[in-house]
């Protein structure tokens, strides 16, 4: 499957994921700064990233301890998340993200 992110001034990158893989471990695999500073355990927000607002409704609702994160995010949206919760199935396949600024 394929996961395209956009970064401000870059060329896109369509990254090559599995079914069953966080987003933040492509993301990092492919040499994005998502930094996953906790390792998915909810306690910081530098894994967030910006779902493209045609394909916010694929994914699965975040958690309260997620929206809670996200408050504290530097340039959260109404589709922010954070790449750690997402973990990734065939109904996912071309989903596109912006890293914030």
């Amino acid at each position: 499957m394929k996961i395209r992110f956009l970064q401000a001034g870059e060329p896109a990158i369509v990254a090559d994921a599995e079914p069953g893989e966080r987003l933040l471990d492509v993301g990092q695999r492919y040499g994005l700064p998502l930094e996953g500073t906790c390792e998915g355990d909810l306690a910081c927000a530098t894994c967030h990233v910006i779902v493209a607002a045609e394909d916010f409704g694929r994914l699965a609702p975040a958690s309260e301890e997620e929206e809670d994160m996200l408050d504290l995010a530097h340039g959260a949206t109404r589709t922010s998340r954070l790449s750690c919760q997402i973990k990734l199935d065939q109904s996912l396949d071309g989903l596109t993200l912006r890293l914030p600024e």
